[in-house]
């Protein structure tokens, strides 16, 4: 199961944070999630728009740190991840930090699957000929 909290903001939102399970191939790791919405609803909604279809908020038990929460909240789309330490609990300066990413980074296609129609790539291709016959 995934863990995870919130924390409400003085202005009525809430900035949810989640650990979910990263897809490696050993099947170990996992990926941090903050999202910020008017609710705890939209955030989780927010997510499963995106197609993590099975995600849940049960309890607080890893709510989002206060610099987390500054971090999603001066980020324009207010949905950000970068992956989570093993245990989930973020330590000292110590252990070097990776930098927070846009969803979009995330979301993004390789460009080798680039090329659908109206697309830069297909407009380059030859056409080939075609006659009626």
């Amino acid at each position: 199961m995934a863990a995870g909290g919130f924390c409400k903001l003085p202005t009525g939102s809430v900035v949810v944070a989640l650990n979910l399970p990263s897809p490696t191939a050993d099947g170990t790791g996992c990926i941090r999630f903050l999202v910020h919405a008017q609710n705890r609803a939209r955030a989780l909604t927010r997510l499963r728009n995106l197609g993590m279809r099975a995600v849940y908020l049960r309890g607080n038990a890893a709510p989002p740190t206060p610099d987390e929460v500054t971090a999603v909240l001066h980020h324009p789309d207010g949905l950000i991840w970068r992956t989570a330490p093993d245990n989930g609990v973020v330590t000292g300066p110590e252990l070097p930090q990776e930098l927070w990413h846009p969803v979009r980074a995330l979301l993004r296609r390789p460009e080798g699957t680039r090329g659908g129609i109206g697309s830069a790539a297909s407009a380059a291709r030859p056409r080939q000929a075609t006659t009626n016959l």
